[in-house]
């Protein structure tokens, strides 16, 4: 029998970002990503913010999404700039997830605002980590362009977008961790 502690460390060291480009097309049930949001919820969150705030974008919405990215790379960068390959890519991407979560912050001007990311990139490990016991493949992305999709996602005037968390089934064998050992990232102060 597993303790606990082999259980979550077991999840957390096979814990990957699995890319677009390795799902399968397959759908992943509501009740699956509801269980992937709820575990976000249980974040640690100074003064109590909860300021994770996700916007989950789902079949045509993949569409509009790719679309809105492609119009905003476009529109934000030179004729000298753009690449066409990019701008194919966004189309891409989106397609082949399927299920693409908007990760938002609400600022609440209670605490500094990097305590309110630290609590939001908390939310998103947890959604990680979830996924991983689920057998969902799963990845954070923060293109630039993130920064312009507040209309797309009808965000409040104290909320910004910081990433977008590819999910999708897929078939990808694990593989090893790339980690140095901790000892050379630890110090002890014992006296």
């Amino acid at each position: 029998m597993s303790t606990t502690y082999d259980i979550i460390s077991k999840v957390i060291k096979e814990r990957r970002s699995i890319f677009p480009a390795s799902y399968i097309k397959k759908e992943i049930p509501v009740e699956v990503i509801n269980q992937i949001l709820e575990t976000a919820n249980y974040a640690p969150t100074h003064k109590l913010t909860q300021p994770w705030r996700f916007v989950v974008i789902r079949k045509a919405g993949l569409t509009k999404l790719g679309e809105e990215l492609g119009k905003l790379y476009k529109a934000l960068v030179s004729p000298q700039q753009f690449l066409q390959k990019k701008y194919d890519s966004f189309a891409e991407k989106t397609s082949q997830a399927d299920c693409i979560i908007a990760i938002n912050m609400q600022v609440s001007g209670k605490i500094p605002e990097w305590e309110e990311l630290a609590a939001v990139s908390c939310a998103v490990q947890n959604m990680a980590l979830t996924a991983e016991s689920l057998q969902v493949g799963a990845y954070w992305s923060s293109p630039p362009l993130i920064d312009d999709l507040g209309d797309f996602l009808s965000l409040a005037e104290n909320e910004k977008c910081i990433g977008l968390f590819y999910m999708g089934y897929h078939n990808e064998k694990p593989w090893a961790p790339n980690r140095t050992p901790m000892e050379e990232k630890v110090r002890w102060i014992e006296g």
